[in-house]
C-alpha cells in the first residue's frame, strides 16, 4: 500500500510538468508495465485529479478541473514560490497582499526542515526596498491579460497626467513592469499606432470587443523603456558613454534610459527629463566618461555648471 501511494505521488508530479505523457513513458519513470499506469491513473481520477487523455496519441496530460489539487514541488520550486509569495506581500499590486500571507502560512507549514532553513536564511540575508510605484488593482490585471490572450480589443477609461478622463480602445499586445509601475502596450485603433498605457490610470470596461488578429508589434520591453524615458520629457537627450553596453546597464536602469551598443567600448544611451539639471545630475551620478551628443542646450548648461564647480572648489 505505501509503494502505491509513493508511486501515485511520483505519477503526479510528472503529469503536473507542462506537457503530454504516453503510458509507455510514465510505465518507464515509474518501472511499472503500462497496465498498472493506466490503473494508477484511473485512481487519481477517482481523487479528483482530471487526468485527460491525448487524443491520437495515447498518452495523458493533466488538465484544469473544478477546485484546486494539491501541487507537488521540488525543493527549488517550494523555495521560488515561497520567497515570491513574500515579495506579492509587499509589492505593487492592491489586495493581495493577505492571500500572499495567508498562501505563504500555508507553504511554511508543510516545509521540510532543511527548507524551512534555506527560507529563512534567504530571508534573513534580504532587504527589500518598497517600490514607492502606485498600486495596481489586481482584478484590472487580470482583465487585461485576458484580452490579451483572447485577442479580444480591450476598452477603458483612461486618467492622462493632466488628470482629465478619456476613452481608449486597443488590440492589446502585453503587460510590462518595470518594477514600480505597470504598463499596458496596445494597438491605438483611433490613433492607429502603438500606444503605452500606465496600467493604474486604466479603468477596463465591460464587456470587451471583438477579437482581433494580431499585428507585428514592437518589442514590448524596448518600446516602454522608451516611452517612459524619452517621449514624455522636454529634454531627449543621447549621451555617448565610454564604457560597453553591458557595464552600462549594471548601474543605469531600464526606467532611466535605453542603451544602444555601438562597439566594445561604448554606447549610447537614449534618455529625457524636463530639467537639464536633473540631467546633469543623471549623467554625473554614472561615474562613466561621455559626451553630450543631444540636445544643445544640455551642453551649453553643463558648461554653465562646470564652471559653477570650479569657482566653488576654488580653482
Amino acid at each position: 500500500m505505501l509503494e502505491t501511494s509513493a508511486r501515485l505521488l511520483r505519477l503526479l508530479s510528472l503529469l503536473q510538468t507542462p506537457r503530454d505523457w504516453t503510458g509507455a513513458e510514465l510505465a518507464r519513470h515509474l518501472d511499472v508495465d503500462v497496465r498498472t499506469v493506466r490503473r494508477d491513473i484511473e485512481k487519481l481520477r477517482a481523487l479528483g485529479y482530471p487526468v485527460h487523455a491525448v487524443a491520437g496519441a495515447a498518452g495523458y496530460r493533466l488538465g484544469a478541473g473544478a477546485t484546486l489539487p494539491p501541487l507537488l514541488l521540488d525543493d527549488d520550486e517550494a523555495i521560488a514560490v515561497a520567497m515570491g509569495l513574500r515579495t506579492a506581500a509587499g509589492g505593487t499590486i492592491a489586495g493581495i497582499e493577505e492571500s500572499s500571507l495567508r498562501a505563504l502560512a500555508k507553504l511554511e507549514q508543510v516545509l521540510p526542515s532543511r527548507l524551512r532553513h534555506r527560507m529563512t536564511a534567504l530571508q534573513a540575508a534580504t532587504v527589500a526596498v518598497p517600490a514607492g510605484g502606485p498600486r495596481v488593482d489586481p482584478d484590472t490585471l487580470t482583465a487585461i491579460a485576458a484580452a490579451v490572450r483572447e485577442q479580444h480589443r480591450l476598452r477603458f477609461d483612461y486618467r492622462t497626467h493632466t488628470g482629465e478622463t478619456a476613452r481608449r480602445t486597443t488590440e492589446p499586445h502585453r503587460l510590462v513592469h518595470t518594477g514600480r509601475r505597470w504598463y499596458l502596450i496596445g494597438w491605438d485603433t483611433d490613433r492607429e499606432d502603438w500606444r503605452t498605457y500606465r496600467v493604474d490610470r486604466l479603468t477596463p470596461r465591460t464587456p470587451t470587443g471583438p477579437r482581433f488578429t494580431p499585428r507585428e508589434a514592437p518589442d514590448a520591453a524596448d518600446f516602454v523603456s522608451h516611452a517612459v524615458t524619452t517621449a514624455p520629457y522636454r529634454y531627449q537627450a543621447r549621451i555617448l558613454l565610454h564604457t560597453s553596453a553591458t557595464l552600462a546597464a549594471e548601474r543605469i536602469a531600464p526606467t532611466v534610459g535605453v542603451l544602444e551598443a555601438r562597439d566594445a567600448k561604448s554606447c549610447v544611451l537614449h534618455t529625457g527629463a524636463h530639467s537639464l539639471d536633473a540631467l546633469a545630475a543623471y549623467l554625473a551620478g554614472f561615474g562613466f566618461e561621455f559626451r553630450v551628443l543631444d540636445p544643445p542646450e544640455l551642453i551649453t548648461r553643463l558648461r554653465e555648471l562646470a564652471a559653477l564647480m570650479n569657482r566653488a572648489a576654488g580653482a
